[in-house]
């Protein structure tokens, strides 16, 4: 994560553990436990989308693209003044994110209103966002080529990448 420039050597008076946590296919995923820093973090409540509204929104559309953003809330950069509260210990030193981590309380807030700002007037008419998942909805093959050009050119001016798996 260091040469990915996601992470940086860290002074932070904050600390928090890490954690690796088996994943179904027997590889291992870092984390890091951010449970005391979340307990005093003020809350943001923006709103998620909720699945019977994304369902209701979906009625009459008959072709779908799904698109999901690499390593999503790696694309979003921690303020400096706010990157030594996601310091972590590990064996040899201390490390703090220069991106947003996946495990603070109010990170998919954040992600949700970045992605909302960035497709203002086209969500929930022709493309919905869950986190680093958007789907792209239309009518018409034609329709739905136009609104998938809108919706990559929105992701490519803000400088975000997709996965291309």
């Amino acid at each position: 994560m260091l040469k990915l420039d996601i992470i940086e050597h860290s002074e932070s008076p904050w600390s928090s553990p890490v954690v690796l946590v088996k994943k179904k296919n027997g590889t291992w995923r870092f984390c890091v436990d951010y449970r005391r820093l979340n307990k005093i973090t003020k809350k943001d409540v923006y709103p998620l989308p909720r699945i019977d509204d994304a369902l209701d929104s979906l009625s009459g559309a008959s072709l779908f693209s799904t698109m999901d953003l690499k390593s999503g809330y790696w694309q979003i950069e921690v303020d400096e003044r706010d990157r030594e509260k996601t310091a972590f210990i590990t064996p040899d030193r201390l490390y703090q994110f220069k991106v947003m981590p996946f495990e603070l309380c109010n990170a998919p807030a954040t992600f949700e209103r970045m992605m909302d700002s960035l497709l203002k007037g086209m969500k929930w008419k022709h493309c919905l966002c869950y986190l680093d998942d958007v789907i792209v909805y239309a009518a018409t093959f034609e329709e739905h080529l136009r609104l998938l050009r809108m919706v990559l050119q929105c992701i490519r001016s803000a400088g975000l990448t997709l996965n291309h798996e």
